[in-house]
């Protein structure tokens, strides 16, 4: 296994890794392991937030009418009997 050292870590990043290992009931040391393992597991992947992932999807197959305003107008239910 390889070894790491990390120099010249700010005070107020190794109290909060801290506290996060305590929150997970993991080591500062294994706590790290994690979010390196975590940081790199996803590397080849292009990271998308939601709305782009969706509007990839869907890019291309919209509408090709317009669709003309409602506002003022009632909502009616809609009738299945007739």
């Amino acid at each position: 296994m390889a070894q790491l050292v990390v120099r010249d870590l700010d005070s107020d990043v190794k109290t909060r890794l801290r506290r996060l290992a305590q929150q997970n009931g993991r080591s500062m040391e294994a706590e790290v392991r994690t979010i390196l393992r975590q940081a790199v597991a996803g590397e080849n992947r292009a990271v998308r937030k939601l709305g782009s992932r969706i509007a990839a999807r869907f890019r291309g197959g919209g509408l090709t009418v317009e669709l003309p305003e409602l506002r003022g107008h009632v909502a009616r239910p809609a009738k299945f009997d007739e």
